[in-house]
């Protein structure tokens, strides 16, 4: 390599970064005047940098534009930054996990899960029989069907959250109980991801030696938990802040490469990551942990940009549109109306159902993770990571403005208050 291209391979590298951030903060612009969350502008625009570059320019100055050395520098960024941020979710919600689960919650739960599940094992069924090796892939039949299921049942924790502050609903009690019920969700989703990934080498052994380096990640993290919690472990973390963080970066990074190396996902060793790391309002590994949350949370719309580039632009070129349809309002309907079910199971109300039900709709960023996943482990084809795309970015868009319909059609059912009598 030249002194030259020593030079101009940085300098290209960042003024990529740079215009991904300029189409970023411009998506976030767009989402706010749309009253939607920053993440759909992020997604949306991330994911349409490199179809609209292909557009443009054509293949030949898409690749000038995106050299694969460019492209392999900014997968490994994008995969750091998808580590880390995944790191913080898990904690995050490993510390929700702490919260009481009332009969409410747990019929939230349940009704958000199974419908969804049996939705998802109807739309594999549905693709198994009726589409080609182009859309169905070459997975075997277990670890396709329970991935499919997982897609459509998990919810998105960070964007419900935002969603609840935004609509100022986190104390109300739709909002405590979707949250909760989100939480232990996503915490059975990653199981039944791990399970997946285990089952995609068709060989019972691979599934034992995958479920074999689960546990022995689970012990690890277990290990390091109780490390973590040690007195003097602490006051070390306590008066060196940067290398608490610098700690916990270099774990979630080995963590990640571990579970890489036993055939598993970078994904679930960032969440045993995060579950291994000690919370509570003593110790010093929550502030630690937001940094590194910080800088993966800046780094994800990159990872939107190359799921962008590596998938989309395949993806584009034959659009399932009935696929789409099919899995957006399967989508739709198991999580909107399994939530409600579940609610007034739980003994709430009609409206405050329907407002669980919405809510409990919103996939966002976490069904980008489980599909980038699915996709790396080779189990999801590139026109149903389309589809799912799409089922996502609805599902999430229509939470605020489904809100806001039950809102006011509660308002109008109100019966007037009645007058006093005139003396």
């Amino acid at each position: 390599m030249s002194a030259l291209q020593l030079v101009l391979g940085p300098l290209h590298l960042a003024a990529i970064l740079g215009a991904v951030a300029a189409v970023v903060l411009l998506g976030r612009f767009a989402a706010r005047q749309a009253r939607q969350p920053e993440v759909i502008g992020e997604i949306t625009a991330g994911l349409l940098i490199g179809p609209a570059i292909l557009g443009l320019l054509g293949a030949r100055g898409f690749h000038c534009v995106l050299p694969p050395q460019l492209l392999a520098s900014l997968k490994t960024i994008s995969q750091v930054g998808l580590v880390f941020f995944t790191v913080g979710l898990a904690h995050k919600l490993w510390r929700g996990s702490d919260r009481p689960v009332g009969r409410t919650t747990a019929w939230v739960a349940v009704g958000s899960f199974l419908p969804a599940l049996t939705a998802g094992f109807l739309l594999a069924s549905w693709v198994l029989h009726t589409s080609g090796q182009a859309v169905r892939g070459d997975a075997p039949t277990p670890a396709f069907m329970l991935l499919i299921a997982i897609c459509l049942a998990v919810t998105a924790v960070p964007v419900l959250a935002r969603i609840l502050i935004d609509s100022q609903m986190v104390e109300t009690e739709p909002g405590r109980v979707s949250l909760s019920a989100a939480i232990a969700l996503d915490a059975v989703s990653w199981l039944a991801l791990a399970v997946a990934v285990g089952l995609r080498s068709g060989r019972f052994s691979q599934l034992l030696t995958s479920l074999g380096a689960l546990a022995a990640g689970t012990l690890a993290a277990f290990a390091i938990r109780r490390l973590l919690s040690i007195p003097t472990v602490e006051r070390l973390a306590h008066r060196t802040a940067l290398g608490a963080v610098t700690l916990i970066a270099t774990m979630a990074i080995g963590m990640a490469q571990a579970m890489e190396h036993t055939h598993m996902t970078a994904i679930l060793g960032a969440v045993l990551t995060g579950l291994a790391i000690p919370n509570g309002p003593s110790t010093p590994w929550d502030a630690a942990v937001a940094p590194v949350m910080c800088i993966g949370r800046a780094l994800v719309p990159v990872f939107f940009v190359v799921s962008g580039i590596t998938v989309l632009t395949k993806a584009f070129e034959t659009m399932p549109l009935m696929l789409i349809l099919v899995t957006t309002l399967l989508g739709i309907a198991s999580k909107a109306c399994g939530g409600y079910l579940g609610a007034r199971l739980g003994g709430q109300g009609h409206w405050n159902a329907l407002r669980v039900g919405a809510l409990m709709n919103c996939r966002g960023l976490t069904e980008m993770i489980v599909l980038q996943v699915g996709y790396n482990a080779g189990i999801l084809t590139t026109q149903l990571y389309l589809a799912f795309v799409v089922m996502a970015l609805v599902t999430t868009v229509l939470t605020s403005p489904s809100l806001q319909m039950i809102d006011r059609a509660e308002m109008y059912r109100r019966p007037a208050p009645v007058p006093p009598p005139s003396p």
